[in-house]
């Protein structure tokens, strides 16, 4: 079964997101364990976890259809000792929400370099990163999201995710979560069903599909190759209509959370439908 959803609302308590979600139709669903525009946040309290597990089974959402994504402010491939500090404290307590709450995984951007350092040195610290988090916290998948390439943000590339993946002691506790948008305004063209063949045969390549464990689905402000991060509702961007055809008509894209990120909430319960609706 293919699982689409959206990156709903906590505002009140996370509890209140698989209720958001359940509102639109989602079969799967992304939130914020914490305000992601603040290092701090209170702790989870007992009330907040066990409303949130009762309001999923009640919208019928399964933990491995939940993909948390942590906060905007960490950064991983930090190139100063002390900001990298505090983004690995805050990327661990992130984990130990998503396991207090009863999830799998954490999705994350996987870092800047700032151009303070090389890329091969981002991306070495980046790996590093996962590890002591993944020794920290048991029973949470770390789930790396490509980028657009915007700045000075790795991940990108294709080759850049098998890198970091290739400095993960433990490969069963990472994975990759493919945005579409991103994707496409990294450089790898989505617009048809050959460039779809072509640019997921050389995913599996480089990365393989085995380590895809979500996906985001978003259209695109911006041309292929922008490496700009401008989403767009489905088939209101240049990226077209094709791609989500191919994959919701795509049984790699079976049982893994697909989450959208576009950007009108009024009408994710609308984008849902029609995703559904090319399932031929």
């Amino acid at each position: 079964m293919k699982r689409v959803g959206a990156h709903v609302s906590a505002a009140g308590g996370v509890e209140n997101a698989p209720l958001n979600a359940g509102n639109i139709g989602a079969k799967a669903f992304a939130l914020f364990v914490k305000n992601q525009r603040q290092w701090q946040a209170k702790p989870l309290s007992p009330q907040n976890i066990s409303r949130f597990k009762e309001n999923c089974e009640e919208v019928g959402i399964a933990p491995d259809q939940i993909l948390p994504h942590d906060s905007y402010l960490i950064n991983l491939g930090h190139p100063e000792a002390e900001a990298l500090e505090k983004s690995r404290t805050a990327f661990i307590d992130e984990l130990k929400r998503c396991r207090q709450l009863g999830l799998k995984m954490l999705n994350f951007h996987p870092g800047s370099h700032l151009k303070k350092i090389s890329p091969d040195q981002c991306l070495a610290i980046i790996s590093e990163s996962i590890n002591l988090a993944l020794d920290a916290v048991p029973g949470i998948t770390a789930v790396i999201e490509n980028t657009a390439g915007q700045g000075s943000n790795l991940g990108f590339e294709f080759e850049q995710i098998r890198q970091i993946i290739e400095g993960v002691e433990n490969k069963d506790r990472v994975g990759v979560c493919l945005d579409t948008c991103h994707t496409f305004a990294a450089g790898y063209d989505l617009s048809s069903e050959a460039a779809c063949q072509k640019t997921f045969a050389e995913f599996d390549r480089i990365i393989g599909f085995n380590y895809l464990k979500a996906m985001h689905l978003n259209d695109s402000k911006k041309d292929m190759g922008s490496r700009v991060d401008r989403h767009h509702s489905i088939g209101m961007g240049v990226l077209g209509l094709e791609v989500f055809k191919y994959i919701m008509n795509d049984d790699r894209f079976e049982e893994i959370p697909m989450i959208l990120e576009t950007i009108d909430d009024s009408i994710w319960a609308e984008e849902i439908r029609m995703l559904y609706e090319m399932i031929r």
